[in-house]
């Protein structure tokens, strides 16, 4: 195997510049055996490459030959198939596995143990050795363990002889080897003689050598005897240092007790130095000056220097009370003793504050009492800024009760609310019954109005609103006195109630408009005053009682009558907590105080429907608007809400009065005896609708008047139509014809957007109505002559040439001229006179259509004059036959007609 191996290398691997460090005989397993060597070589030059290469004896002589090479790295795992038993076969895996037979296990284990040693030092790749026994992969010296991985190669340097047998040639060497070869010059041709010559000589060498160590024994004997002196020293130097240990060991003694000491010391120090931290936390964060604790025992709560110093008492002592104590502290006496000196200041404080308030709120009250009767007569409400003012200067003692005692601060709240209840409930009573009289008083001057017979109710309503402000003032009373109201105003609606109708059976001047415009201001007034003293309550109430900031309120508080949060749960018995935010607070304390509104506003705004349905209008305009302006401030707020519930009833009514309106025209009647002229719900339509552009101008519920316009509209045109089938005395075209004229000329004047399309119906069917009646009216005023060229033209159609007419003997041209005779210009003019007199007593005056009816049967007669004349021009060719009269004799006819009447 050696003499192949050095073939090898010289042969194949030298010449490429590598190194052969092991070779394995092999064959392929399974197959027919062809054997080849597995050789693992290295590359001379930097960097160093290693391979497994494949070398096969060629077929054709006896050398060998380089068949396939795999670089090292590419080998991912050595299968030796069997770790405990002696096996030749071994997988090699590269691109894929490479299954061999080695002839023997020994070359074998060579062969994996260079692989092994190869990857460990050149490659430092951990190639999976399976089933490869431990004793076979030599450990890496400790030496080399122990060294950093950049230091591992000079370590591994030195095992180079372990690596392989053949060791490569320094320059040296290979001089004294080229020298005794030229010494020896037969070295070449026998190289056997050459060994044995170099064998001779190196005995000589080892012989050479033992004289030389032989030799040496004496300066051996010198050398030990230098060491026995040596080791007497040491024993002499052992000795002292052991005597200067024993020192040191007291030394270290007496060192570690000033230690322990000194750390005493420090642990003493650090533990009064805590010690005063706590006293000066505790000093600092749960002490409250004397001037505190006075002003929270004693101070007066009624000036202004008064109410600072409580304040800054109040927020001290919370702070003192909201102090984080760290643990243990609440077991010192200290701070026991001064905990319940800041429970009792908060109690004590709490009920001064209390009482002080309540008291406060009295005085007030009083006061403000006073002020009321100055505001009856007048349409004012009084106002709340001075009590407010003086109110606010404990807002922040509102917030320190309502964290520290909020039994107290909820007892507060309702007992404000309570008080302002009656307060507000009184002054809105009086201010809505001013503003019920002044608005029953708006139809006292109103002469010749429909209403005309409330004044003579004008006590009656005065009754009916006074006991809607008893002397009780109770609520129940209140709302039965206005059910009462409405009732009665529904049920008298129909009968006093404005409408289209009436509209149009009055004239413009019998329509109140001033009282409907003192209404109005009436209206805007009393809104006008709730507005700014709503918001100036629910400003107050979030201000006063701190509402404005955390949406929170705590668990087991329910709502009390008042509709405020009070902590009153029975012990043992199981409540739902209830989560109420801030708003919904003030919200529900503003409902409380302010529950009085919507009833009065209701009442209100029934009694002036009462009145006048049309008050509904105005209502709505200025409702809407209201109701706009306080969304755009607060969505939420009691005064968005409570007008907005407000303006519902307002909407409702004025649907109510649209369909009133519709529901009388249906049962309109008309006069079998008179003609029937411009229909009263038409004229009132047209009222109704100059009324309402008037009052929406600019409105923000527009939509809703859109929407009555065509609900009206369409019910005016349909019992407009019903009227004239219905219509005995005048011809159902006039009444069509006249009646929706009319609608068009409102439309057109007023121009109404969304009633474009039924402007245009209108128009049509007053021009289709028109054209009728024309055609209607004048029928067949030259009748003979009529039914003349009636029968030419059937003839025509039957198929006779139209020259060849006059050649039939009915309708020759001698029975022409006899036709035409009957038709004098006087006899016409006699006709259209009477025509017209007939025309004069169907049409109203109050349209003025006559000369429009008029004129349009002018162009009738003419165009069936035009028509006459061209059959005889075309029939009758020739003949020279033409009308007693000419289109200039019926011109001067019609003309003369009109003008004599």
């Amino acid at each position: 195997m050696t003499a192949i191996k050095h073939a090898l290398q010289r042969d194949i691997f030298t010449p490429n510049d590598e190194r052969l460090l092991s070779i394995v005989n092999v064959c392929k397993a399974g197959k027919k055996k062809k054997n080849c060597f597995l050789c693992a070589t290295v590359t001379t030059e930097r960097p160093v490459q290693v391979r497994v290469v494949k070398v096969k004896k060629s077929d054709k002589g006896d050398f060998y030959k380089r068949q396939m090479a795999w670089e090292l790295r590419d080998l991912a795992e050595v299968d030796a198939k069997d770790a405990s038993k002696e096996n030749p076969e071994f997988d090699l895996h590269f691109e894929k596995v490479y299954r061999w037979v080695a002839s023997s296990t020994a070359e074998k284990n060579s062969f994996i143990s260079c692989i092994w040693k190869l990857n460990q030092r050149y490659l430092r790749k951990k190639v999976e050795f399976v089933n490869v026994s431990s004793q076979l992969l030599e450990e890496l010296p400790k030496a080399e363990e122990s060294v950093p991985s950049g230091e591992s190669q000079s370590v591994a340097g030195g095992d180079e002889d372990a690596l392989d047998d053949y060791q490569e040639l320094n320059a040296r060497e290979e001089q004294d080897i080229e020298g005794m070869m030229e010494v020896c010059e037969y070295a070449i041709s026998n190289a056997e003689a050459f060994a044995e010559k170099l064998s001779r000589e190196l005995q000589v060498l080892d012989g050479a050598n033992i004289q030389s160590i032989m030799a040496s024994e004496k300066q051996v004997n010198i050398l030990m005897q230098l060491l026995d002196e040596a080791l007497s020293e040491v024993d002499t130097i052992e000795g002292k240092l052991s005597s200067y240990e024993e020192m040191l060991q007291s030394v270290k003694e007496q060192m570690d007790q000033i230690s322990q000491s000194n750390r005493l010391i420090q642990i003493s120090n650090t533990n009064n130095g805590k010690l005063l931290d706590e006293i000066q936390f505790l000093v600092n964060y749960m002490d409250l000056s004397k001037g505190h604790i006075r002003a929270l025992q004693d101070g007066d709560l009624s000036s202004p220097k008064g109410i600072e110093a409580c304040i800054n008492a109040s927020e001290a002592l919370l702070q003192c009370m909201n102090v984080a104590l760290r643990p243990g502290h609440e077991k010192l006496m200290a701070v026991k003793q001064q905990q319940h000196l800041f429970t009792e200041l908060r109690d004590t404080f709490a009920r001064r504050l209390t009482n002080h308030l309540n008291n406060v709120f009295v005085h007030q009250g009083h006061d403000q009492s006073s002020t009321l009767s100055q505001h009856t007569a007048e349409l004012t409400l009084p106002k709340h800024s001075p009590l407010h003012r003086d109110l606010l200067r404990y807002a922040k003692l509102m917030e320190w009760l309502k964290n520290t005692q909020r039994e107290k601060y909820d007892g507060l709240s309702r007992t404000y609310v309570d008080y302002m209840t009656r307060l507000y409930e009184r002054e809105i009573k009086d201010f809505f019954e001013v503003a019920k009289i002044k608005m029953a008083g708006t139809t006292k001057e109103g002469k010749g109005n429909k209403f005309a017979t409330l004044p003579r109710k004008e006590s009656a309503l005065k009754q009916e609103t006074e006991s809607l402000h008893g002397s009780s003032g109770k609520l129940t009373g209140s709302t039965s006195s206005l059910n009462k109201l409405t009732v009665q105003g529904s049920s008298s609606r129909r009968s006093q109630s404005s409408s289209l109708l009436d509209m149009g059976n009055m004239s413009a001047s019998d329509l109140d408009v001033a009282d409907r415009t003192k209404f109005d201001k009436i209206f805007e007034q009393v809104l006008s005053e709730l507005e700014p003293l709503c918001l100036a309550e629910q400003d107050f109430i979030s201000k006063f009682f701190k509402l404005q900031q955390h949406p929170t309120l705590a668990q087991g508080e329910v709502e009390s009558d008042g509709g405020l949060p009070s902590r009153q749960p029975p012990p043992g018995e199981h409540r739902h907590s209830m989560s109420l935010t801030e708003k919904d607070m003030v919200r529900l304390m503003m409902n409380k105080i302010f529950q009085s509104i919507e009833t009065e506003l209701n009442s209100l705004i029934a009694l002036g429907d009462k009145i006048d349905s049309f008050h509904s209008l105005y209502m709505l305009v200025k409702m809407s608007h209201h109701v706009w302006t306080a969304q755009n401030v607060d969505p939420a707020s009691y005064l968005s809400t409570t007008l907005g519930n407000v303006l519902v009833t307002v909407k409702r009514n004025f649907d109510k009065c649209i369909s009133g309106q519709i529901r009388q025209m249906e049962e309109v009647k008309i006069s079998k005896k008179s003609k029937v002229g411009i229909l009263p719900f038409v004229t009132g339509f047209e009222e109704f609708a100059e009324l309402a552009e008037t009052i929406f101008r600019n409105a923000e519920r527009r939509g809703d008047l859109d929407k009555a316009y065509v609900k009206l509209i369409r019910a005016v045109f349909m019992n407009v139509e019903k009227v004239a089938n219905e219509s005995q005395k005048t011809p159902r075209d006039v009444v069509m014809m006249e009646n929706f004229h009319h609608i068009f000329s409102t439309q057109s004047r007023l121009k109404i957007s969304c009633l474009e399309t039924e402007r245009r119906e209108a128009k049509h069917k007053y021009t289709d109505h028109l054209q009728s009646y024309v055609i209607n009216s004048l029928g067949q005023p030259l009748e003979k002559l009529n039914h003349f060229f009636e029968g030419v033209e059937a003839r025509v159609a039957q198929g006779v040439r139209e020259e060849e007419v006059s050649y039939q003997l009915a309708f020759n041209k001698q029975e022409l001229r006899k036709v035409i005779k009957e038709y004098p210009g006087k006899e016409v003019k006699k006709g259209l006179d009477n025509l017209y007199k007939k025309v004069d007593k169907h049409l109203c005056e109050e349209e003025s259509l006559l000369q429009v009816v008029w004129h349009s049967m002018q162009d009738e007669f003419i165009r069936q004059y035009k028509h006459f004349e061209g059959l005889i021009g075309r029939c009758y060719p020739g003949s020279g036959i033409t009308m007693e009269f000419t289109i200039g004799d019926m011109l001067e006819y019609f003309s003369s007609i009109a003008q004599s009447h």
